[in-house]
């Protein structure tokens, strides 16, 4: 399990992580969302004891971050974002230089374990100079793996994948969050719809969301985008549609006019009447489904209004 409590890291006057609290549960995968330089990767380097925080608390496995550092790394499972590799080593003998690095017995069975379990027991002996930047990814999960780690800590795992490799990544990560804490962090949001029991969302340094994705769609969905079809032109209804108070903004989107609408406002009556007045047909009005995507664009967008 990871406890992080009122969690804060500056860089001189820079705020990088700004007072956040979450909670990862066992057997569970929970996402860890954002845009590039929101703060991810400094909170897991704070978790996995790279670096220590400016102020607050962490707990990773019933071990402090900061008291019991190497507790900590005797039970978690790092993956950075640039995976260390020696380029001039075997793919096995990297693994069993991790293992004996971790002080493991069995080391080249445990390697060997690790690298069939991420698809690279064909490349045992291939010069990791000669792999392909997916594999290399690869080999730095086998080696977070290799020890049976009770939480995995996974930071961008499927950059450099191609599509099959992807998936396969994704299926694995499922089947390791089953009896493992995983914190998994990425910001292709529609990944983590894939993958993720649970998602908290930070956004410059700060957790605007965190929840179930299903649960955090439906709160949204009520003050989200609205689709609308008439038999209008699309550029006249547009025009009436965007006087309306309630409505922020109106896109097309091929036969359609997609709507934002003011923050906690619902403008779909004031729409209909809009459209029935103007003498055209209503043929559709309806809120869009959101998937995570949208979500972290509304939840941006009700952060800096």
């Amino acid at each position: 399990m990871i406890e992080v409590s009122n969690l804060t890291k500056k860089y001189g006057d820079f705020v990088a992580v700004n007072d956040i609290s979450f909670t990862a549960h066992p057997g569970q995968v929970t996402g860890f969302l954002g845009p590039n330089g929101a703060g991810k990767t400094t909170t897991m380097r704070i978790l996995t004891g790279v670096m220590p925080p400016t102020a607050g608390s962490a707990t990773v496995a019933e071990f402090d971050v900061f008291e019991q550092s190497m507790d900590v790394r005797e039970q978690v499972g790092y993956l950075p974002e640039n995976v260390p590799l020696y380029r001039d080593m075997t793919a096995l003998g990297y693994i069993k230089y991790i293992g004996e690095m971790r002080g493991l017995a069995n080391r080249k069975e445990k390697a060997t374990e690790a690298l069939e379990r991420v698809g690279l027991e064909d490349r045992a002996k291939s010069r990791i100079r000669s792999l392909s930047k997916g594999m290399k990814q690869r080999l730095g999960l086998a080696s977070a793996i290799m020890h049976n780690p009770s939480v995995l800590i996974l930071d961008e795992p499927t950059i450099g994948l191609d599509p099959r490799q992807v998936i396969d990544l994704r299926n694995l990560i499922r089947e390791l969050g089953k009896d493992r804490t995983v914190l998994f962090s990425t910001h292709i949001l529609s990944e983590a719809e894939q993958i993720c029991d649970k998602v908290v969302i930070i956004n410059q340094g700060e957790i605007v969301a965190e929840g179930a994705p299903t649960f955090l769609r439906q709160d949204l969905e009520r003050g989200g985008r609205i689709l609308l079809r008439t038999n209008g032109a699309s550029d006249a209804v547009s025009k009436v549609i965007q006087q309306i108070d309630s409505v922020e903004r109106v896109d097309t989107e091929r036969d359609s006019l997609i709507i934002t609408p003011v923050i906690d406002a619902d403008p779909r009556p004031a729409i209909a009447n809009a459209v029935v007045s103007n003498g055209w047909d209503l043929v559709e009005l309806r809120q869009l489904a959101m998937n995570l995507e949208d979500i972290f664009l509304e939840l941006t967008r009700q952060e800096q209004a």
